[in-house]
C-alpha cells in the first residue's frame, strides 16, 4: 500500500484513517481514503491510489475543483485574505531589495504584496493559466523550482512556499530543488496545514473527512516537517503556528459539524478571537504550521 517513506526511508507504516476524504470544497467527498503514518519520521500520507496525479496541478480543472476559479481575479479573491498571515510569519525578515522566489505562487497574490519592495521576483507556478499575467507584472516565471534552479542556480536571496509541500510527490526532492535556487545561507519559509489542528482532537470522528483531502498527499506535524527540511540540507531556524479563523468557526464545527469560515457570531468580538488564536498558536494547535529554515548549501 505504501512504499518506503520519501522523507526518512522507513518502510514502517500504520493506517491512521480510513474513510471519506475531501474531493474539493466542503461537501465534495469520495470514499475509500486511506492515510498511513510513517513509523520513522511520523509524517502521514494519503495512499497514492487516492491521490491526484501530480500533472493535474498544471490543469485548469484542478483550480476549478478547488473553488479557486479560472481567472486571475478569482484567484486573488481566494488568496488575498491569507497574505497578512503569511507576511506575519515572515516578520521580522526584510525582503527589501532581495531576489525573492515564491514556489507554487498561483496567480501571484503574495508576490503582489511584496512588489516594489523586493528587488526582483521569481514566480514558480505549474499552472500555465497564470503565466501571462505573472510575466506581465514583471515577474520571472518558471513552471517548477527545478527549472528555475537550472536557469539561474543559487540566485535567490529568499524563497517562500505556502500550502504547496503537502501536494508534491516527494517533499525532500521538492525542497532540494528550492535549495539549488537559493544562495548559500538564504532563508526559506514554508507553510502547510498543521496536522495537530485542534479540530482533529475535538472532532475525531467528523473533522478528518474534511481535513484529509485528495489533493494533499502529505500531512505534517512540526516534527515530520523538520525531518523533511533537514533531510533536504536546510537548517531549521524557527517553527511557528498561526491560526486563520476566529472562534465562530470552531463553534460552528462543534454545533453544526461544518465550517463557518470567517463568519462572526454575536457576543464574540475581535478581542475574544485574538485570545483564542493566541492560545492555539502558543499550544501548537493552530491550523497552519510555518517553518523558517536556512539553506546550508
Amino acid at each position: 500500500m505504501f512504499q518506503p517513506c520519501e522523507i526518512c526511508g522507513a518502510d514502517d507504516w500504520s493506517v491512521t484513517y480510513e474513510g471519506l476524504i475531501r474531493a474539493g470544497g466542503f461537501g465534495q467527498q469520495q470514499a475509500g481514503g486511506i492515510v498511513g503514518r510513517c513509523g520513522g519520521c511520523g509524517v502521514e500520507r494519503l495512499d497514492e491510489a487516492c491521490s491526484v496525479d501530480s500533472a493535474a496541478y498544471e490543469s485548469e480543472a484542478y483550480r476549478a475543483a478547488m473553488g479557486q476559479g479560472l481567472s486571475v481575479e478569482e484567484f486573488f479573491a481566494h488568496a488575498d485574505p491569507t497574505q497578512l498571515q503569511n507576511l506575519t510569519a515572515l516578520w521580522p525578515y526584510s525582503l527589501r531589495g532581495k531576489v525573492v522566489a515564491d514556489i507554487g505562487c498561483g496567480a501571484g497574490s503574495f508576490l503582489d504584496h511584496i512588489a516594489g519592495i523586493a528587488g526582483r521576483i521569481i514566480a514558480v507556478e505549474p499552472t500555465p493559466l497564470y503565466h501571462d499575467s505573472l510575466s506581465g507584472r514583471g515577474y520571472t516565471v518558471y513552471p517548477y523550482a527545478a527549472d528555475a534552479a537550472k536557469a539561474e542556480p543559487a540566485s535567490a536571496d529568499a524563497a517562500v512556499t505556502f500550502q504547496v509541500i503537502e501536494h508534491v510527490p516527494d517533499p525532500v526532492a521538492f525542497l532540494k530543488d528550492i535549495a539549488a535556487l537559493l544562495k548559500p545561507g538564504a532563508p526559506l519559509l514554508i507553510a502547510t496545514p498543521n496536522r495537530a489542528d485542534i479540530l482533529m482532537s475535538l472532532l475525531p470522528e467528523e473533522f478528518p473527512s474534511f481535513y484529509y483531502r485528495r489533493v494533499h498527499r502529505w500531512y505534517f506535524d512540526a516534527t515530520s516537517l523538520r525531518r523533511a527540511v533537514e533531510r533536504a540540507g536546510f537548517q531549521v531556524q524557527e517553527e511557528r503556528f498561526l491560526h486563520g479563523f476566529g472562534m465562530a468557526n470552531m463553534l460552528a464545527w462543534l454545533r453544526d459539524r461544518k465550517p463557518a469560515g470567517h463568519a462572526r457570531l454575536p457576543g464574540i468580538d475581535r478581542a475574544a478571537d485574538a485570545q483564542w488564536k493566541a492560545y492555539l498558536e502558543a499550544s501548537g494547535q493552530a491550523d497552519t504550521l510555518y517553518l523558517l529554515a536556512k539553506n546550508s548549501g
